[in-house]
């Protein structure tokens, strides 16, 4: 295919991707009332999952619970249009995270025909380990971090005078950013594969500087979270798991290309 004729079934595929996150935000948009009451307000009420179980293992522990949020979650509009766009925020992007393994498959789809058979045996694995590392990011952001976010952010008070009344705009930039931004942050493995076998990147060299990326890891959580300390631990241990995983996925990648590269010097 000349290049032109490539622009033109990349094209195809974009625009199948840009369809399916159409159809998907219609459907949350359609349903946006259940949404925004039981998933977006979820992790503001004691009965989430994720304080469930904390206050489960607390009772065991000291007999108490350990986590109590006030019965009442105060939310405030102060523009005209901003219910409107944070329910068109909530569409675009939830439409996003449920057609990701769709889109994941239209660009395995482009690529596959420039792969040799045993190429795109492998690259199974691969289209398959973006789309469930990033729905995986995405449940931890959801179920891990922005409940101790959320906590942090309403018990936290400096006076009793003051009167808790949040904003809707910064919840949901809080939900979105925290989601959104731990789902990008599991493929950092998949990025470290891509890097391995481009050469870019060795084993050797990702235990050396294993101390700067901790260092790195503390700082994107910094900016994935709030300010509080609890939820840049919670996002960090997360990170730092990765990165040893991602240093033996490196490790096996890096091993196959010697023994690749072995096997074309033996055959000369």
């Amino acid at each position: 295919m000349s290049f032109w004729a490539h622009i033109g079934e990349l094209r195809s595929h974009l625009i199948r991707c840009i369809l399916a996150i159409i159809l998907c935000a219609l459907i949350i948009g359609f349903n946006i009332q259940w949404i925004i009451d039981h998933i977006f307000f979820g992790p503001v009420r004691n009965d989430f999952p994720t304080f469930k179980i904390v206050n489960h293992f607390s009772r065991m522990i000291i007999g108490k619970d350990s986590i109590t949020l006030p019965a009442d979650f105060p939310v405030r509009v102060q523009r005209l249009y901003q219910q409107f766009n944070v329910m068109m925020a909530v569409s675009i992007f939830g439409g996003l995270v449920m057609a990701f393994p769709y889109i994941v498959w239209e660009i395995w789809r482009f690529i596959s025909p420039a792969l040799h058979e045993n190429e795109r045996k492998n690259s199974i694995f691969t289209i398959n380990g973006i789309w469930i590392l990033f729905m995986l990011g995405v449940l931890c952001g959801y179920y891990l971090i922005l409940p101790f976010a959320v906590n942090f952010g309403v018990i936290f008070k400096i006076s009793d005078i003051i009167i808790p009344l949040y904003d809707l705009s910064d919840y949901a930039t809080l939900f979105l950013q925290v989601v959104l931004g731990m789902g990008v942050m599991f493929l950092f493995p998949m990025l470290v594969h891509f890097l391995t076998q481009m050469g870019l990147v060795t084993p050797m060299f990702m235990k050396t500087y294993r101390r700067h990326a901790i260092v790195l890891i503390m700082v994107v959580a910094a900016i994935v979270t709030p300010a509080d300390v609890l939820s840049m631990m919670m996002a960090a241990m997360p990170l730092v798991l990765l990165y040893e995983i991602s240093i033996i996925m490196c490790n096996k990648t890096y091993k196959k290309i010697i023994k690749n590269e072995e096997k074309g010097v033996a055959k000369l």
